[in-house]
This record gives C-alpha cells, sequence and structure tokens, in this order.
C-alpha cells in the first residue's frame, strides 16, 4: 500500500467534503429549517448513498458510461435540471412550524441516495477517486478503502454542515431572516452549477 497516496486521498477527499457543494448547501439548509433530527435521514443517503456509488463506479460501473458517453449527458443535464428545482424549493422555504402538515419536509433518504448519481460535484469526487487515487492498493482493496474513506469522511463532514444549519437555528430567529438564507443558499446551490455548464 502506497501510505503517501493514502495521505493525499485523505487530504483530497477531505477538500471536496468539506468545501461547499450542492449538497452540503442543502444540508446546512436543511439544519436551519427543520432541525438536526429530522435531517438525519438526508445525511444517511448521502453517505451510504456516494459511498455506494464510489464502490459501483470502482467495481466496473465505469465502463459502461465509457461505452456509452450519452448516459454521462442525460445524467449531468438531469442533475442541473433537479437542482434548479431543488434552489427553487429552498429558496421558497421558511422555517417548518411544530405541527407542520404540509408534504415539503427534508430529503429522505432515498432522495439523498439517488441524488448522488445526478451531483455534478459527486461525479468530480468520484472520477478523481477512482483515477488518481486507484494506486492506493491493489484491485479490489484500494476500491475497499476508497469506500471506507469516504464513508468516514462524508460522515463527519455531513453531520458537521447539518450541525452548522441547526446551530443557526436561534441566531435567525424570524420567519423574514429564514426566508433571507434560504434564498441566499438557494442562488449557492445555482453556483455550484458552474462547473456543468463550463464543461459544457
Amino acid at each position: 500500500m502506497s501510505h503517501s497516496l493514502l495521505y493525499a486521498f485523505l487530504a483530497f477527499m477531505a477538500v471536496m467534503y468539506f468545501t461547499p457543494g450542492p449538497n452540503n448547501i442543502m444540508l446546512l439548509s436543511s439544519g436551519l429549517t427543520y432541525g438536526f433530527r429530522r435531517t438525519v435521514p438526508h445525511i444517511v443517503g448521502i453517505v451510504l448513498g456516494f459511498a455506494f456509488m464510489i464502490a459501483a463506479v470502482g467495481l466496473g460501473l465505469g465502463t459502461v458510461f465509457l461505452a456509452y458517453p450519452i448516459l454521462q449527458a442525460i445524467l449531468k443535464y438531469a442533475g442541473a435540471a433537479y437542482l434548479v428545482y431543488l434552489a427553487a424549493v429552498i429558496a421558497l422555504s421558511g422555517p417548518a412550524t411544530p405541527g407542520e402538515a404540509s408534504g415539503r419536509g427534508p430529503m429522505t433518504f432515498w432522495g439523498a441516495a439517488m441524488f448522488q448519481w445526478i451531483n455534478a460535484k459527486g461525479w468530480v469526487i468520484v472520477i478523481g477517486t477512482i483515477t488518481a487515487y486507484a494506486a492506493i492498493a491493489q484491485f479490489p482493496l484500494n476500491i475497499a478503502i476508497q469506500t471506507l474513506v469516504s464513508l468516514l469522511v462524508g460522515a463527519v463532514s455531513t453531520v458537521v454542515w447539518a450541525l452548522f444549519g441547526t446551530a443557526l437555528r436561534p441566531v435567525l430567529t424570524s420567519e423574514r431572516l429564514v426566508r433571507v438564507f434560504n434564498i441566499l443558499m438557494a442562488i449557492l446551490l445555482l453556483a455550484s452549477l458552474y462547473p456543468v455548464f463550463m464543461d459544457a
């Protein structure tokens, strides 16, 4: 096992996971709007969904995308359209009330897990992980290590972002402030689409 490459991979994952992106922005907004406990399924969906994505691509699913490049384009633009929708939902969200009976709520486990497949930043991480850090160890141990690191770093970063949003609840006490904050988060979410269109 290449220890220097492993340390480089850990640094890469920490930077990619902890910097703002669609997942982190949505967790921040969800923590503020719904609180930490209601955001937990969203957190678990991201962590397990993304780790599964790394394992699946690393174990051979990536060859499907090489054989059929149109699939990558479909996922890219479907993801962009879904992010625009999510930005609109976040922008229109106000603080959740205790007895709220609305159908709108935090993202579900399955919604968050499936979202990883259309997350542009997620694909950057997966491609970087599978290609640049393949020599960490012999196949398939390298994929197992990459998946495990994804689980660990992903769990820490998602919890931190959701807790950060939850910590803002006592500060952003008025409905107006929450709405302004969510509009800013929606704008940041739309800004995360920049790499998608620059790569077009």
